[in-house]
């Protein structure tokens, strides 16, 4: 955090915003306000530079040709994104913070190596709820959300996965995500922030550079329970 207020941006929002994606940046800012930090949502649309003053980034899902029209873009900013920034990719933006993707018609393009993890077309799309048991990072709680994609995901060395798929598919190779220093990303939409507080306020810690006092939200608690108790009932 460089100064009294976090600044999250959000990254194309017109191209990489499927499935509620931006709602990430609205669940990020009013985590932070109820514990009493100012927070402020800066959107970066396609074909304005990218600051690099910012404190998070987030990068939502997109078709094939949005997220190579985003990528193509966010390659030109990539110094921006500082060793000290936050960033966080869903789904597209997953593929696009790895080194290389492959699109349907076969044509590759470079990502913004941020995470170690390539990305190829996989035999089938991927339309369920995914369950998956959090890495350490998390302290292996459950990670919930949707997905919808035909990217099948491979890590390498320099990232770890973000999770151990229990329903779904998540990368393709029972893992879901991956995670590299203060740099995460997951197939999960829902918003992802939404359904996982703990993985919000992870990258809320990083943004702070502090730790930050827990949120007493029983109703939200109630409603994440009873959600991942069904998914458990119908697997």
């Amino acid at each position: 955090m460089r100064d009294s207020i976090v600044h999250i941006g959000l990254l194309l929002p017109e191209v990489l915003g499927t499935y509620g994606d931006t709602g990430n940046a609205q669940v990020l800012c009013r985590r932070l306000r109820w514990r009493g930090f100012d927070a402020e949502v800066v959107p970066v649309g396609l074909g304005e530079p990218v600051p690099s003053t910012l404190d998070l980034y987030l990068l939502g899902g997109g078709e094939d040709g949005a997220q190579a029209l985003a990528a193509a873009h966010l390659r030109k900013y990539r110094r921006a994104l500082t060793p000290e920034a936050v960033v966080f990719g869903v789904c597209a933006g997953l593929q696009v913070l790895g080194t290389r993707f492959r699109g349907l018609d076969g044509v590759d393009h470079d990502g913004l190596g941020l995470l170690d993890l390539t990305t190829e077309p996989g035999e089938r799309r991927a339309v369920s709820e995914l369950v998956a048991t959090s890495s350490d990072i998390l302290g292996h709680a459950p990670l919930t959300g949707f997905e919808n994609h035909l990217g099948a995901s491979k890590l390498g060395t320099g990232s770890e996965p973000l999770g151990q798929v229990v329903r779904g598919t998540g990368n393709g190779d029972g893992t879901e995500g991956a995670v590299t220093d203060h740099i995460a990303g997951t197939y999960l939409h829902g918003p992802a922030l939404a359904r996982n507080p703990a993985l919000a306020d992870l990258l809320l810690t990083w943004a702070a550079g502090q730790a930050l006092p827990a949120l007493e939200l029983p109703e939200v608690d109630r409603l994440r329970g009873e959600r991942l108790a069904r998914r458990r009932r119908t697997s």
